[in-house]
């Protein structure tokens, strides 16, 4: 399939021009994936399918909903349960029971948990996390691991060093409009270094809240979980869990219930609503009750169709048991990686849990081949980055023929780096890395 500009790029030209930055998401700008071709917009997604403004047809293997739609697009089930939310009433002036009933699945799939609050998305309920647990703690440090989000408390920590976040997620990230008073409150160590975080307690007497991922691109090391985890309880610290990525893709609810370390608090998101906009703070009741002392409360918490889209969610993951397909698929897609890459003289690095798996070129030129990479593999009718996020939505057939296009992609790769030609193949500009100003 041969790469047509259409209504797409136009459109997101004229983005550019009306949308700061073009987007609302860095994850979704173009930049990022294939700059001046990739589709940029859809009309319709279903399944694992998706269709742009020229109604083409791509495969999604780069991030389904940036991870959010574990069960595929438009899944009928969970469409079905919030189109009768909204014909019923999606806002009143009293509370939506589904709120209770979602507080009452979460708490039962975390046996160390007793109480649950909700927002919206993953950012804004990792503060409302940290905002509960300082005012818990009565301590305002906050010592963290992973990406969390872009509210002020986090991105504040590139203040004090303006690459703090860098060996987090993402590079170049600006504090620019974050109150230079909160420098020094946030900061962060390193995954699987438990100096770091020794360090840390060490020369900041008031660490009231230590906020990590308990796995993301690293593998997991339980003895780490565990050594954070005394640190926590040693100096009265809140320890909490975000999973707002890794929750509900290799088990019925967060990762942490795998590794036989409980948190204090835990956070959940991306896959809790099939991409109905959803996200949920749980904890032990006397540090969650602490909420009552602090002011957070927001009108759209109380929506009903996140909370009716999660308990459908919750329900299908739960009796389909649909992370033992997501772990599949990653798997299948990892392999298959791994082997057109050594079958290709080609040096890869994977990384991340089997559902959420990413993977970088590592040569001299490892931004010209994922561009590379990604425009050979529009032109197969794939939708492709440098990470996968499994759906339910995938099935073997579909697999296979991401297996055969990708092999074949990489073959060329393999053929013009020997020809030392391969920026000559490119269409476009070279992808960029990081966050960058774009407009």
């Amino acid at each position: 399939m041969e790469i047509i500009k259409g209504k797409g790029q136009e459109l997101w030209v004229k983005a550019k021009t009306l949308i700061p930055t073009g987007n609302q998401l860095l994850s979704k700008r173009i930049e990022r994936y294939l700059p001046e071709n990739w589709p940029s917009y859809y009309k319709k997604a279903k399944g694992c399918k998706v269709w742009d403004l020229n109604s083409n047809k791509y495969y999604d293997f780069a991030q389904m909903g940036v991870g959010s739609c574990v069960l595929g697009y438009a899944n009928y089930y969970v469409n079905k349960s919030v189109k009768k939310a909204i014909s019923d009433g999606s806002m009143a002036t009293l509370n939506s029971y589904e709120e209770v009933e979602l507080a009452e699945k979460l708490v039962s799939l975390h046996p160390w948990a007793d109480m649950a609050r909700f927002s919206r998305t993953g950012g804004e309920a990792c503060s409302i996390a940290v905002r509960i647990a300082r005012a818990a703690s009565g301590k305002d440090k906050v010592a963290f691991c992973g990406y969390h989000g872009w509210h002020d408390w986090y991105i504040s920590s590139n203040i004090e060093d303006s690459k703090n976040l860098n060996s987090q997620l993402l590079t170049g990230l600006k504090p620019n409009g974050v109150p230079k008073e909160l420098k020094g409150n946030t900061l962060p160590f390193i995954y699987n270094d438990i100096d770091s975080l020794k360090n840390i307690i060490d020369n900041n007497k008031d660490i009231g809240v230590i906020i990590m991922e308990p796995q993301r691109t690293q593998k997991m090391s339980i003895k780490f979980l565990k050594e954070v985890r005394e640190m926590a309880t040693k100096i009265g610290a809140i320890l909490i869990f975000d999973e707002v990525t890794s929750g509900f893709r290799i088990n019925n609810g967060g990762i942490h219930l795998n590794t036989g370390v409980d948190p204090d608090m835990a956070v959940f998101g991306k896959a809790l609503g099939n991409g109905f906009p959803i996200s949920a703070i749980i904890g032990k009741k006397e540090i969650m009750e602490a909420a009552q002392t602090s002011f957070i409360s927001s009108t759209f918490w109380t929506e009903r169709i996140g909370f009716t889209a999660a308990l459908k969610t919750l329900e299908i993951i739960e009796k389909k048991k649909i992370y033992n397909n997501l772990i599949d698929y990653g798997n299948q897609v990892t392999d298959a990686w791994e082997k057109s890459a050594i079958k290709n003289n080609i040096n890869i690095k994977v990384t991340g849990i089997p559902p959420l798996r990413y993977f970088a070129f590592v040569n001299d030129n490892p931004e010209e081949t994922q561009t590379y990479y990604t425009q050979e593999m529009l032109k197969k009718g794939f939708l492709a980055g440098s990470s996968v996020y499994a759906t339910n939505a995938y099935s073997n057939r579909i697999i296979r023929k991401y297996k055969e296009s990708m092999m074949y992609v990489f073959d060329k790769i393999n053929y013009y780096n020997s020809k030392g030609n391969l920026i000559d193949k490119l269409e476009g500009p070279v992808i960029e890395k990081g966050f960058k100003r774009l407009n």
